[in-house]
Order: structure tokens, then C-alpha cells, then sequence
């Protein structure tokens, strides 16, 4: 996994709301037990029509959102069912960061356990950075993960709620795994002492 500590980057503008892990992956390609290339099915039904040919009215599909690594995306994202995949098709399209005013709690689990951070965002924000991308397309926004902080081009500092423990994991690029795999000589050293 990729450390997560300072990012400056653009947003792609996804306003739907109560987007499911299905319309992120659709179940057909759930088959797949990599990580790899999940990004050229991430919202599939929508990115492409019935031959396979990209849409060309599709945010993903407009030149703009290459290279993008923040999306902005409607209330309710990542509910429904529990796939990993899900996040696998976002990172693996390069996202880093989703913003949203609620995050499926299933979804917010496995992206802080893939890299991406969820970030949760009021109202207001919401449609301030909604905005924001609408005025300037190719906006840029700044995170910090170490200070919890998104800050606008304004200069306007919004703080994000993350647990300590996902916060270590995303500044240091580990999964949970990773994490007890760094700590092998401290964990040693704690089973002999109390042996």
C-alpha cells in the first residue's frame, strides 16, 4: 500500500447519491481475485454503453478526470453490499481520496484498509466543493492526513474525522497485516517477557 500523508490533487465531480458497490463494480466482475486492472471496470454501466464503446457525456470518460486522485461524490456513497472490489476498482483507477457528506460504513472499513481515505464533509462543504469544481474544472484541493485537514485553494481549512489507528496505517502505507509485521520485535519481545 502507498503511504498517504500530503496529497494535492485534482477532483472529479460524481454527484449521485446512494451510489451502490454494484454501480461501482458491477457483480460480473467480482470473479477476479487481484486487485489489478479493476479500474477499467470501475462504473461500468455508466462508462461504457452496450459494445463496450466509453460514453463520452461520462465524467470518467472526459479527459479531465485523467489523473484526478480525489473524487467528490453525492450522499450515501458505497452502500450496499460489502465487496472489496469496490475499492480495489477506485484505487486501482487511481483515486486516493472520496469526499462525501456520508460514507457506507462497510465501504469506509475496507477503503482505510486499502489506501483510500473517506472523507466526511458537511452540507455546506459539500456543495461549496460541488461548486467549486463546476467554476474551476481542473481544481486542486489539499489533504494532509497527519493534521486531518482538506484545505481549499481559498486557503480554507476543513478537518476530517479519522481513527488513529487507520491514520497510522495511512501514513506509514500498511494494512492491518503490515502494521503487526513492523511490530514483529516488539511482539516477540512481549511473548518471551510474559512466557
Amino acid at each position: 500500500m502507498e503511504k498517504l500523508n500530503h496529497l494535492t490533487a485534482r477532483v472529479v465531480a460524481l454527484p449521485n447519491e446512494n451510489v451502490d458497490t454494484d454501480q461501482i463494480i458491477p457483480a460480473r466482475f467480482l470473479k477476479a481475485i487481484g486487485k489489478e486492472g479493476m479500474g477499467k471496470n470501475l462504473f461500468s454501466d455508466w462508462r461504457y454503453d452496450a459494445s463496450g464503446n466509453p460514453k463520452p457525456d461520462f465524467v470518467l470518460n472526459k479527459l479531465q478526470s485523467q489523473g484526478a486522485q480525489i473524487l467528490l461524490a453525492g450522499d450515501n456513497f458505497g452502500c450496499g453490499s460489502s465487496r472489496e472490489h469496490a475499492v480495489w476498482a477506485l484505487t486501482s483507477f487511481g483515486f486516493r481520496v472520496v469526499i462525501s457528506t456520508s460514507v457506507a460504513d462497510i465501504f469506509r472499513n475496507n477503503a482505510l484498509k486499502n489506501g483510500l481515505l473517506p472523507i466526511v464533509v458537511d452540507k455546506e462543504t459539500h456543495r461549496d466543493l460541488f461548486d467549486l469544481v463546476e467554476e474551476i474544472p481542473n481544481v486542486e484541493l489539499k489533504i494532509n492526513v497527519a493534521a486531518q485537514m482538506l484545505t481549499l485553494p481559498d486557503g480554507r481549512a476543513v478537518p476530517f474525522a479519522l481513527d488513529s489507528f487507520s491514520k497510522t496505517c495511512l501514513l506509514e502505507g500498511v494494512d492491518e497485516l503490515g502494521y503487526l509485521m513492523a511490530r514483529n520485535d516488539k511482539i516477540s519481545q512481549f511473548e518471551v517477557q510474559n512466557s
